[in-house]
């Protein structure tokens, strides 16, 4: 259908009048799936425990501030005096059960007041949540990925130190490390440590940790296990097989001069694929007592040109190779091996979205602890928005070769711009309670498929 000139453009010269007025406008309509899914799950008087060791407030609970703190991240803001913003929010007051929401002040002493037992106290509920889960869920397999991330700060906080950090050298740091489980794309756990450690720094009593939580919560299932070469070690190694855990652990091969005697050695190369060749041998470093399983892989890849680049010309690709050893003690052909250790890639997804998306790199207050809560914050509104996903619909996937999670979930920043962030106005027409969102079609199936799989609260 055709339309004329005058009938598509349009001369706008006069501004509207603005006027600002207490009305029920919520910029987050949303939120109505976060605030069931919250009652469903009674997370408010769940977290209450977590701060028993602290003094009652004189009018905010210490759980409903850390539950602020949820709603905050999830909204996809990042320093606390943008609770600002969203202060005269009636959706968002509803979410947390009050009148009038705290001010930034109040957020903030919060955090610095948090002890050592409360963060405790969170991170068994954060495992306890993801443990829960598996349960239901009940796989084969669970398979857990270890790895620290950086977290840079500019101020000198309690528990930072310079170490190294490849994008913001000099800066202090914290240096926690991860377990995340494959199968939900949860962070299980973590351990909190200054920027200045190693990767392996109180690795071993944290990963086998983990495991035993996962064994006795799902004592049937096969545990895997995935780390890069700074685990690599006798004493982890040898816990690992000691507890028949199946593992695979990128090897520093540039450390070892016999390793990098077999790849010169090497003339023939089992064929993977026409890029990739493998061969595979037992053996051990002098230092060990037992032999492993060592699986050396080498890719053809173009080489980078160095110089200047006559843009006019052709350009050929100059080839060579580049090589990776993985010791493992799997018994699956070499191809299944090496596709099951690269889907220890998808750790660093959950990592990036929790650090652009949860704001997991956001040091807020000087104090270990009050940064440790923050920080602790993040991962509850990352799993708990996995765990929103995961009882609103079926799984979409079985068992892949490299672990991948068994759903398709949306981004937090997916969920957060299509469904949370959506304008709408609270009425009482008749007494009842109505939310009015804007006519579209997608978004309204979607929050009324979602609010109907959410169990009623008791």
């Amino acid at each position: 259908m055709k339309f004329s000139r005058s009938e598509t453009r349009s001369k706008v010269h006069a501004l509207p009048e603005v006027k600002f007025e207490s009305q029920t406008l919520t910029s987050f309509a949303g939120l109505v799936l976060i605030q069931k899914f919250f009652a469903a799950i009674d997370l408010k008087a769940q977290l209450s425990p977590c701060f028993c060791d602290l003094q009652l407030g004189k009018v905010f609970h210490r759980a409903t501030l850390f539950v602020q703190l949820i709603v905050h991240l999830l909204l996809g803001y990042r320093e606390l005096q943008d609770c600002r913003y969203y202060e005269d929010d009636p959706l968002v007051k509803r979410v947390l059960g009050l009148h009038r929401l705290p001010d930034v002040a109040t957020l903030s002493r919060a955090l610095k007041e948090t002890t050592a037992q409360s963060v405790e106290n969170l991170r068994l509920f954060l495992k306890d949540r993801v443990l829960a889960c598996l349960m239901s869920l009940s796989p084969a397999r669970v398979t857990l990925d270890f790895d620290g991330s950086v977290q840079s700060t500019k101020r000198h906080a309690e528990g930072t130190a310079v170490g190294y950090n490849k994008k913001k050298k000099g800066a202090r740091s914290y240096y926690p490390l991860f377990c995340t489980v494959a199968q939900t794309g949860q962070v299980l756990d973590f351990l909190h440590r200054p920027g200045n450690v190693h990767d392996s720094n109180g690795a071993k009593a944290f990963i086998l940790a983990c495991l035993d939580a996962v064994h006795a919560a799902v004592p049937g299932a096969i545990l895997e296990v995935r780390m890069d070469s700074a685990f690599f070690s006798d004493e982890i190694v040898q816990a690992l097989a000691e507890r028949a855990v199946e593992f695979t652990i990128s090897v520093p091969f540039e450390r070892f001069v016999e390793l990098k005697g077999l790849i010169e050695a090497r003339r023939n190369w089992r064929r993977v694929d026409a890029q990739t060749g493998y061969f595979e041998t037992l053996w051990k470093p002098q230092c060990w007592d037992q032999r492993f399983r060592f699986l050396f892989i080498r890719t053809r890849a173009a080489k980078q040109q160095k110089g200047p680049v006559q843009l006019d010309l052709f350009e050929p690709y100059e080839y060579g190779y580049e090589f990776k050893v993985i010791i493992t003690n799997k018994t699956l052909r070499p191809r299944r091996v090496a596709a099951f250790h690269e889907g220890r890639g998808s750790q660093e997804g959950v990592f990036g979205e929790l650090k652009s998306h949860c704001h997991l790199d956001y040091v807020p207050v000087r104090t270990l602890y009050g940064n440790q809560t923050y920080l602790l914050a993040g991962l509850f509104a990352y799993n708990l928005l996995r765990e929103l996903q995961m009882q609103t619909r079926a799984p979409s996937r079985r068992t892949t070769a490299k672990r991948a999670c068994l759903w398709v979930f949306e981004r937090v920043d997916t969920v957060r711009k299509t469904l949370l962030q959506r304008a709408g106005r609270l009425t009482r027409p008749q007494g009842r309670l109505t939310l009015t969102i804007s006519a579209n079609p997608w978004i309204k199936n979607r929050l009324l498929q979602m609010l109907d799989a959410i169990p009623a609260s008791n």
